[in-house]
Order: C-alpha cells, then sequence, then structure tokens
C-alpha cells in the first residue's frame, strides 16, 4: 500500500523521526521492538533473514528500483519529497530508502553456538561504527557467530547496521549475561577462551594461529580500556598481535579483522 506524506511531521511516519538524534533512537529502538534498515541493500538482507518490516519510508524515485518489495509487502510504503523526508528524518536520504523493523527474539547463547568453531565476543564496545565494521569482518572472515556482553552498544542500532553493509542480519548473534561470568560456562561446553589486550604472559597471534584450538572464542574489549581485568582473569590465554613501528595497539575493529583472518578455520 502507497501512501504520499506531504507533512513531515505526519504521525504515521514517528518511526522516523529525527534520526540524527542518537540517544533518542538508543531509547526508542529497543523499546518499541523496532530497528531501522537504512539502504536498499540493507532492507533486502534483512528481509531476506525473516525481519518482518512494520512500513517502508522512500523517496518517488525508488519505487521502481524496489518495486518488487513494494508489490509484495502488506506493510505500508511512504513516498514523500527529498524535501519532507529530510525535515522529517534531519538528514538528505541518499540511499533511496529507509524500513522500520520488528525486532526479531534474540536466540540463546546456546542455540547460537550449537554448530560453531569460531565466535567472537564483543565486551562492552560504545561505538556503533566499530560494532558494524566488526560484524562485517566476522562475515567476511569465517566467524560462525558473535556475542556482546549486556552493555555492548546495539548492534541493530541504524548506524551498525548501515556499516555492517547487513551482515549483523546473517552472523547469528545474541547477547551473553552475566559476563564476564559466561566464561566458567563456555569453557565447561569445550571452548577456550582468548582475550585479546596488552600483557606481559600474552602469547602471539602467529603462535595461536600455527596451532588453533578447535572451538575458539576470541574476545575483544572497549576503546578506550580495554577488557576488564575480570575477563582477563577468567579467560584461558592472554593474546597479542605482533607490531612494529612502535604502534602497540590497533582499533578494535581493525584487531578483529586481522584476528578472524589469522585464526580463520581452514578446512
Amino acid at each position: 500500500m502507497v501512501v504520499w506524506i506531504d507533512d513531515p511531521a505526519d504521525e504515521r511516519v514517528r518511526d522516523y523521526f529525527s534520526l540524527t538524534d542518537v540517544a533518542l533512537r538508543r531509547i526508542l529502538e529497543p523499546a518499541s521492538g523496532l530497528y531501522i534498515a537504512e539502504s536498499e541493500k540493507v532492507i533486502r538482507r534483512a528481509l531476506a533473514a525473516g525481519h518482518e518490516p512494520r512500513s517502508f519510508l522512500m523517496a518517488e524515485r525508488w519505487l521502481s528500483d524496489m518495486a518488487d518489495i513494494v508489490s509484495s509487502t502488506s506493510a505500508p510504503v511512504y513516498v514523500a519529497s527529498p524535501e519532507v523526508i529530510r525535515a522529517m528524518t534531519g538528514f538528505h536520504l541518499h540511499r533511496g530508502a529507509l524500513a522500520s523493523m520488528h525486532r526479531p527474539t534474540l536466540p540463546s547463547v546456546g542455540a547460537v553456538l550449537s554448530d560453531a568453531r569460531r565466535v567472537l565476543i564483543c565486551e562492552d564496545i560504545v561505538d556503533h561504527t566499530n560494532v558494524g565494521a566488526i560484524f562485517r569482518s566476522a562475515a567476511a572472515l569465517g566467524m560462525d557467530a558473535v556475542l556482546v556482553t549486556p552493555r555492548c552498544a546495539d548492534p541493530f542500532y541504524r548506524r551498525a547496521i548501515r556499516v555492517s553493509m547487513g551482515t549483523v542480519f546473517q552472523v547469528p548473534w545474541t547477547r551473553i549475561d552475566p559476563w564476564p561470568g559466561a566464561v566458567a560456562a563456555l569453557r565447561d561446553d569445550g571452548w577456550t577462551v582468548a582475550s585479546f589486550a596488552l600483557s606481559d604472559d600474552a602469547v602471539s597471534l602467529d603462535s595461536l594461529a600455527a596451532d588453533p584450538p578447535s572451538r575458539l572464542a576470541l574476545v575483544v574489549g572497549t576503546e578506550g580500556d580495554g577488557l576488564s581485568p575480570a575477563t582477563l582473569e577468567a579467560s584461558d590465554l592472554v593474546v597479542t598481535i605482533p607490531m612494529r613501528g612502535g604502534v602497540n595497539s590497533l582499533n578494535v575493529a581493525a584487531a578483529t579483522a586481522v584476528a578472524a583472518w589469522a585464526l580463520r578455520v581452514r578446512d
């Protein structure tokens, strides 16, 4: 059902109001059971993953590019001029379309890990760009699943989804709680927990990659302080990435990509 919108304050499109207000979206999206998918590619990946749309918003020129979605959905498709969309959302919608999507129920940790051999654990990472980049690397470089701690930024936040190019919909993930208390359960389930940090007793990534365990959980930490002492204490080992040029650390998303590639399952 195509519905034309002329008033940027129309209550029917409230899901799309003021999308530049990060604090508002952090509260509104999880509380309402919604997330915002931005761009045709991301929307298609969300639909392919089985997520249910509540509505769509797009400029008129995208009706033809997304004609198959428009003709098959039962959700309203709101269409407005670029000027109305800018006034409504707070930015220029140059990626074509937005969709307000119902959040799926997250699976249990056991379900996510049932067939996995490589899992990435994100501890308290607060930057949505980093979260999105980590998911994209996880998808590209062979991570079977991602677990995020209770205080980690929301992978279904609009910017995280966009940076991930929609891979948050294809990589199995869920929240792990309590943390780091759940490390013991992972170890009991046969996982070797390897935390990435600077430490005098750390092993090099090269050494771990030379003979990796069959089930390996890689833990990366928040941008400022890194992993908590409690997490490092609970882990089986601490790992560092060998570096040159007087540099001792990388951005967490870059470090995750390096580690995922080095420790990928090769069979």
